[in-house]
């Protein structure tokens, strides 16, 4: 079984996530006013800042999402590393200082400095807390999907559980326990990535299954076969693998795949490929699932289950070929680890979703042989095979992600924030270039985790984001153990940075700034609290509806979300001398509405979210941010020059 707790791994869980909490609590005495609690009163030394911003940026969506897709898709995976570490040099070389001079607590104290505007504090703080609450469902959906192999409980107890434990972090000590977290989370994540490649590096590869519960699943062929009959198939399958013909109906007419009745409640299937000639046919075993009503209660033409009678999906993930006709290599080097993949061949699991005659869904996993030059190269997934094709709304998509993935990271209420925890600007520069040497290190690390996942033998076809947790639990228990509780870990340091941002958007931008509510201090740093329940609340919620969707997929539509409301204000107010209030205003609001709207008319969304995976949606590619960024830019400087006073106009 692939997901099976183990009371080893639970015992160090618990006592980091213990840990965790203690220090938040006794931290929780330093934040009794509101600039303690929402800046740490602007004393956390550059370094510890800096490892902090690799901890709130190192989220489920690098650790999970990032490696996990990576050990899906190979090199297209890690497109989104490159998107995300680049973006740090806009934050770096743009943002940095810039920003620490001009705000106090909040990304909205920063747009707001030279007007003096209940609208841009109104709009400012929807904004931080639409782009909080999106970036937040990722977060969460991560935690749940830990929560599963770890503890073994359902997927909706682990979102429980970290939206509890986060909410008593943030309402404990707020910034300054966020901080550290951040910065002890960030530091271990680093180190014990590089322990797993290590480990991954000196396993080496292998043609035999590497995890302890892998079967190799049968490969039959090629059979000199005429594939266009599917008498002819049917006949072939059944004379080579044995058993009755299953007749297809509903969803299974016209798939490639044929199903075999062995007695005794045992059903296979087997994929259906045509020889590279054309004259033959290939069969290859699968593994399938069924969920009616919402909820798996199938798998493989059995209940979901350990018991008698009973079936769970095997671990997947293996090298079948290696160069030379080896069947290991023993330890390799950093180098050497990608040449040998170069020419080796992979077994790749890729689905064939349909809906049967009773409205259930079936998903059947399929193994693809795949030559590991191609696993290497960029475009083969087809989520970004408009590379290198000619399909000019995939490369528009790709190219929108990583505009978005590049703008995005400037934006980021909850990166933004942290600038306002250092003393001063100089500080908050050399914090930066900290942040940016810890995440290129993780991020260089992701490309061996994920690859080293996708040849474990370990992997779930079902769910990509737990990829490094299991190939770590291929190693040693204890090791996944520590992975776990660290990611866990992840989760909570973002999640409370987020929701903290979400704090200070209701209590200072809003609720002070915007309504005029005299508070004292005291009353602040109440309300903050409050409110950070409350969004964590929403946050539980979002996760348990969004769960199964890649992680890293996720917060790549937060970042075209962030980049397009944010950023345009955030660059014009800094660098614009002709900005004018209005300007801000107006493009933080066509920018926001015009990228969520995007994304919910998505294919993605409809397929994804929605449950239409037929549904080719109402725009023309999924990922907003080629179009909505440079919309936020063209607003504000239309609506600026429309609105300048006729002095100001002379002046200028």
């Amino acid at each position: 079984m692939i997901h099976e707790a183990s009371n080893q791994a639970i015992f160090l869980f618990l006592a980091f996530v213990g840990f965790t909490l203690g220090l938040s609590f006794w931290l929780g005495r330093k934040a009794t006013s509101s600039e303690g609690y929402f800046a740490a009163h602007g004393q956390i030394p550059w370094f510890v800042n800096g490892i902090a911003f690799a901890g709130d940026y190192l989220s489920a969506a690098s650790f999970l999402g990032i490696c996990g897709m990576i050990a899906v898709s190979g090199y297209d995976g890690f497109l989104y590393s490159i998107g995300f570490l680049a973006g740090w040099i806009v934050a770096l070389f743009v943002v940095a200082e810039p920003l620490k001079r001009l705000g106090k607590f909040t990304f909205a104290d920063a747009l707001d400095a030279k007007f003096n505007s209940k609208g841009i504090k109104l709009a400012a703080g929807i904004s931080t807390l639409v782009v909080s609450v999106f970036y937040l469902i990722p977060q969460m959906v991560g935690a749940g999907v830990l929560v599963e192999p770890l503890l073994g409980l359902p997927h909706w107890a682990g979102v429980v559980m970290v939206g509890t434990v986060v909410i008593m972090i943030v309402v404990t000590a707020g910034m300054v326990s966020t901080t550290w977290v951040q910065f002890l989370k960030g530091s271990l994540l680093v180190f014990f990535s590089g322990i797993l490649t290590w480990m991954i590096l000196a396993r080496g590869f292998s043609t035999e299954p590497a995890g302890p519960n892998q079967r190799i699943f049968k490969t039959v062929g090629p059979l000199a076969v005429d594939a266009t009959s599917s008498d002819a198939v049917n006949n072939a399958a059944l004379e080579s693998v044995g058993g009755t013909l299953v007749p297809a109906d509903a969803g299974w007419v016209d798939q490639p795949y044929v199903r075999i009745d062995h007695g005794n409640g045992d059903t296979s299937v087997w994929r259906i490929d045509p020889t590279a000639d054309g004259d033959g046919i290939t069969l290859r075993e699968c593994q399938w699932v069924t969920e009616r009503v919402g909820k798996v209660d199938m798998i493989n033409g059995k209940p979901k289950g350990t018991g008698e009678g009973e079936a769970v999906l095997d671990p997947v993930g293996r090298v079948s070929k290696l160069p030379g006709g080896k069947t290991e290599t023993g330890p390799l080097g950093l180098a050497e680890f990608f040449s040998t993949l170069q020419n080796s061949e992979v077994i790749l699991w890729r689905k064939t979703e349909f809906r049967e005659a009773d409205d259930a869904k079936t998903s059947v996993y399929y193994p693809k042989p795949t030559p590991g030059s191609a696993v290497l190269r960029p475009g083969e997934d087809p989520k970004f095979a408009g590379i290198r094709k000619p399909d000019i709304a995939g490369k528009l998509n790709f190219l929108s992600l990583m505009l978005a993935l590049f703008c995005g990271t400037a934006s980021l209420p909850h990166i933004l924030i942290r600038y306002y925890t250092v003393k001063d600007e100089s500080a908050a520069r050399k914090s930066t270039i900290v942040g940016i040497a810890s995440i290129g290190i993780f991020y260089v690390l992701t490309l061996y985790l994920g690859l080293g996942a996708m040849t474990s033998g370990a992997m779930d076809v079902t769910n990509s984001n737990m990829a490094a947790p299991l190939l770590a639990k291929s190693m040693s228990t204890w090791l996944f153990g520590a992975i776990s509780a660290i990611a866990f870990t992840t989760v909570l340091g973002t999640v409370s940075g987020l929701i903290l941002a979400s704090a200070g958007a209701v209590t200072h931008d809003l609720c002070s700034s915007y309504l005029g509510w005299e508070m004292t201090d005291t009353e602040k740093v109440r309300l903050a609290k409050i409110s950070s329940v409350v969004v964590g609340c929403i946050a539980i919620l979002l996760g348990i509806q969004f769960k199964g969707m890649n992680v890293g997929y996720l917060v790549g539509w937060a970042f075209s979300v962030a980049a397009s409301a944010n950023l345009p204000a955030l660059v014009m107010i800094l660098f614009w001398q002709k900005t004018t209030k209005e300007g801000v205003i107006a493009a933080i609001i066509v920018g926001m509405v015009s990228s969520l709207g995007w994304i919910l008319l998505s294919a993605d969304t409809f397929k994804d979210v929605y449950g239409l995976s037929g549904h080719p949606g109402f725009v023309p590619f999924s990922q907003p941010g080629i179009v909505t960024i440079p919309l936020g830019f063209l607003t504000l400087v239309l609506v600026s020059m429309m609105t300048r006073k006729p002095e100001a106009a002379i002046a200028g």
